[in-house]
């Protein structure tokens, strides 16, 4: 009987999709031509069993996960309409990709919406919903230099990324409803392996769109200011180096903060030390630390666990936190540090910074996120590329971006005292202060 109404429930999810597949299509872009194509036909598939999966299980806990749910629905849906298009369509430029990729957008922005302006129990699964979204991306991939890592990477990132909030939902439920634990693992598995796979089969390189001079449809017009993550305000001015500000100048200019490092000798090493506190050398990656001193409540670490995530926890007044040796299959995860700066000398998966005051982080780039969750007065420079900045229930937060980051999309919820800061071009050296205009 169990089974007989899962089985109940699962139809009745693909029903509803297919009927809004249908009410979607609106005779815009479906043709025959794109009816019979199988990259078309493949997404449909995907549309009703894994997406259908995610529907059936969120029509078991009902409430906000319904209608969040509702809301992947939709732009898998418009995503399905872009995908089309994509064949009847000019490749878009630089400028005009944001309006060709509007629709798309504006669902994700409600789906933010939603997970940002509630205080649900259920706050968890609406930001692991709506960041997930973000995978949808790849659709609006043009080539190399479009700003974009390619279709499966954006996938695989973005998912990382949402991913941090669903496992949140499945330590709380693990033990108590396992609708929220079918929930969360059928919304990963629409994305890895799901849609990875789809992208791998058919769009590995991204959407093939028509050749210039085709008889079809023109690309959208740019609109009369390209629209970016990012633009500079009137009213901008140069910011003094105080505090973490001047630590960030020195260590760019590679000049007295890094000059002072001590390097860690055989005494600082987690296998020979009786506190278990301090830098441990895991395989093989060489990492630099000055003594720290350790909060009451846990011993300081800086660690890289299971070769996969670098751990650092309890710091205080250490402003000389290095991690080298690093790569992009690593994460870099901060919590419960005071008064401290961090240097990550390479570039990682995400980086997350969790419950800290007073914190500078420095580092070189991120491949899919950085994170900054529940912290006061914290300080990020970025010195090469960060796709998405997220900023959760933090007051007090510094952005500081380099050229190669100004497209970053930045998303904030529950914070305060948010700036963002550029490289000044008739000033070398010097910041300037931007207005926030956009938000993904």
């Amino acid at each position: 009987m169990m089974g007989e109404a899962l089985i109940g429930r699962l139809e009745a999810a693909v029903s509803r999709l297919e009927a809004l597949s249908g009410g979607a299509r609106g005779g815009l872009s479906d043709t025959t031509a794109s009816a019979q194509d199988p990259a078309i036909v493949a997404f449909d598939d995907l549309v009703a069993s894994a997406l259908g999966r995610v529907s059936a299980a969120a029509g078991k806990i009902g409430t906000d996960v319904a209608e969040v749910t509702r809301l992947v629905e939709k732009a898998f849906l418009v995503g399905k309409d872009l995908l089309v298009r994509t064949n009847q369509t000019q490749k878009p430029t630089m400028e005009s990709v944001t309006m060709f990729m509007g629709p798309l957008n504006e669902t994700i922005l409600e789906a933010n919406a939603l997970a940002e302006g509630t205080r649900s129990i259920y706050a968890n699964h609406l930001k692991a919903a709506a960041g997930s979204l973000a995978a949808l991306a790849w659709i609006g991939y043009t080539g190399k230099g479009c700003g974009m890592p390619l279709p499966i990477a954006q996938v695989e990132e973005s998912w990382q990324m949402a991913e941090f909030y669903s496992n949140k939902v499945l330590v709380e439920y693990k033990n108590k409803d396992p609708d929220h634990v079918e929930w969360v693992k059928a919304l990963k598995e629409l994305y890895v392996p799901n849609l990875r796979d789809y992208v791998k089969r058919y769009y590995p390189l991204g959407p093939v769109w028509q050749p210039p001079g085709s008889i079809t449809n023109k690309a959208p017009s740019a609109p009369s200011a390209p629209s970016t993550s990012l633009c500079m305000s009137s009213a901008s001015s140069s910011q003094p180096k105080s505090g973490m500000s001047a630590v960030f100048a020195e260590i760019s200019s590679g000049k007295p903060v890094t000059q002072g490092l001590r390097k860690v000798t055989d005494d600082m090493k987690s296998k020979n030390r009786t506190d278990k506190t301090g830098v441990v050398a895991a395989e093989g990656k060489g990492t630099r630390n000055a003594l720290s001193f350790s909060s009451t409540k846990a011993p300081a670490k800086l660690e890289l666990q299971m070769g996969r995530k670098w751990v650092v926890e309890h710091h205080v007044g250490n402003k000389s936190l290095i991690i080298e040796d690093c790569d992009t299959k690593q994460s870099v995860y901060v919590y419960g540090c005071k008064d401290c700066v961090l240097q990550v000398k390479g570039k990682v998966n995400n980086i997350t910074i969790d419950k800290c005051t007073k914190v500078g982080v420095l580092f070189k780039g991120v491949v899919a996120a950085c994170e900054i969750v529940n912290c006061n007065s914290a300080e990020v420079q970025c010195e090469g590329s960060v796709p998405t900045i997220s900023i959760d229930n933090t007051s007090g937060c510094q952005l500081y971006l380099s050229k190669e980051s100004l497209e970053a999309s930045i998303t904030t919820a529950k914070s305060s005292e948010i700036n963002a800061l550029v490289p000044d071009a008739n000033n070398d050296g010097d910041w300037v202060s931007t207005l926030l205009t956009s938000f993904i």
